[in-house]
């Protein structure tokens, strides 16, 4: 008897769990991918793309929908999201509809403007729903470049004062030769 209901308990159990992962199972699978051409250090300046595949794994169409591109800073003590406005260009895919099976590949571009540790990730919803899905997150780290090139910069540094000292000179030669 004790067998029978130990049997009986753990196919209920094997069933219910089975019914409930099924349940829970996102209708959108999301990848998210550097591409294989972005440099493999990174510095301020620099261009990266990655891609991503959004799924629809659920049984109906999904309409409406938004997808958008995320970044965080995570260097310590500034941990923060970034404002993409000079990051990218395109920040977001919106009002596509996606069949039962169907994937929408996506590429997003990124100018790098400051050195540090970032993270990337791609979320999605659509016009219907009340979840947003997420892809998996791709860390980089962008160096940081020298803003400023001493070649420029001595060039001027000097040009100026040895500019305003030749102005004195000529403006004292003028007063001179006006009282001789």
């Amino acid at each position: 008897m004790k067998t029978r209901k130990y049997l009986l308990s753990a196919i209920v159990s094997g069933l219910l769990s089975t019914v409930v992962s099924a349940s829970a199972q996102a209708p959108v699978s999301l990848d998210l991918q550097p591409d294989g051409k972005n440099p493999a250090s990174p510095v301020m300046g620099d261009h990266l793309q990655f891609w991503s595949s959004i799924t629809n794994t659920g049984t109906s169409p999904i309409e409406g929908l938004v997808a958008w591109i995320s970044l965080v800073e995570i260097d310590p003590g500034n941990e923060q999201p970034v404002d993409l406005e000079d990051w990218s260009a395109q920040k977001a895919v919106t009002g596509a509809s996606l069949k039962p099976g169907e994937t929408l590949r996506t590429d997003w571009y990124m100018r790098l403007i400051k050195g540090g540790d970032y993270r990337v990730v791609v979320s999605v919803t659509d016009r219907g729903g009340r979840q947003v899905y997420t892809s998996p997150t791709v860390q980089f780290h962008v160096r940081q470049k020298a803003v400023l090139q001493a070649g420029r910069v001595l060039s001027v540094a000097a040009a100026i004062p040895l500019l305003i000292m030749g102005l004195m000179v000529f403006y004292k030669t003028k007063q001179r030769r006006r009282r001789e």
